[in-house]
């Protein structure tokens, strides 16, 4: 065990000395890290903050908690499809190490008449089983999620926010795994961003693209048809929430919700604490319901 302890803390110092370094500087000129980044310096879409093509940016928060909890571990992935369903419980527990990392690219720029731009997107998701011997260890899940993202800017008052950001995307997710704890599925998901000083707001519907040996039955009435991303900035505080829904009369308590709270503690270094209620937390969780809470490290957020 403290061996697989001391992996997990050069992880962390690894991922803090790159934080210090100048790639890492090309990647985030951020003067206060603790702030909601405009949509505009998120997606580039004015000629101050555009930025030309193949540059490696942020996407979606990256973290590492060293400590989740789960309530309901899931002991035994299942499927509406047998084939996926597997046979015998694993002696999985309730205490694991999680970590995201998200990063974009954009391929082309001011393309369809100059107001679009095609971005390339990657996030990988890492469930950590390291307190557990009796697993060896292992990775529980590992979810990779490429996709390909068509954006256009807008600067349209809604209320009192900014409608700026609208676009559709071409989303594929797995967990690179075999029968029958394979998982994956692919969407065109469609999003509109919003934002004001201290606000961001996102909403992501989403078509299910229907493929022949469907290992997810009824994925949307449980994980849901979109999500919806607020983001709050409280001086240097940050809390941001992640709901999904199925969207779906009679089926009200489906769906996920993951809220954050984020401050800083040294440098681009801030300290998060995450707690989740519902289904989906992982692919293979696309059907079980459970609640968690970790603690961990953030290097980017929204």
């Amino acid at each position: 065990m403290t061996n697989n302890l001391l992996k997990l803390l050069l992880c962390l110092l690894g991922a803090t000395a790159y934080l210090q370094t100048p790639a890492y500087a090309q990647v985030i000129t951020e003067q206060n890290p603790s702030r909601i980044r405009s949509m505009s310096e998120r997606w580039e879409l004015d000629s101050a903050t555009r930025k030309g093509v193949l540059r490696l940016t942020y996407y979606q928060p990256f973290y590492v908690t060293a400590g989740r909890w789960s309530s309901n571990p899931n002991t035994q992935p299942t499927s509406l499809n047998p084939t996926y369903s597997v046979p015998d419980p694993i002696a999985y527990n309730q205490y694991e190490a999680k970590f995201q990392l998200s990063f974009k690219t954009k391929l082309l720029q001011t393309i369809f008449w100059g107001y679009g731009d095609l971005w390339m997107g990657f996030t990988q998701k890492a469930h950590w089983q390291i307190y557990n011997s009796n697993v060896s260890r292992s990775f529980r899940e590992l979810n990779y999620e490429p996709e390909l993202i068509l954006n256009f800017p807008l600067d349209i008052k809604v209320g009192g926010m900014k409608a700026r950001t609208v676009g559709v995307a071409f989303n594929h997710q797995s967990n690179g795994r075999s029968l029958p704890r394979s998982r994956s599925w692919n969407r065109v998901i469609f999003h509109m961003g919003f934002e004001s000083p201290h606000w961001m707001v996102v909403v992501r519907p989403w078509i299910r693209i229907p493929d022949a040996e469907d290992e997810n039955p009824m994925i949307n009435d449980y994980i849901g048809r979109g999500e919806l991303t607020l983001a709050y900035n409280a001086g240097k505080h940050q809390f941001y929430l992640m709901a999904t829904h199925p969207l779906k009369l009679g089926l009200l308590e489906r769906g996920s919700a993951q809220l954050n709270w984020v401050f800083p503690v040294t440098g681009q270094v801030r300290l998060q604490i995450q707690g989740s209620t519902g289904y989906g937390e992982t692919l293979i969780d696309y059907n079980h319901r459970q609640t968690t809470l970790g603690v961990g490290i953030s290097f980017i957020d929204w």
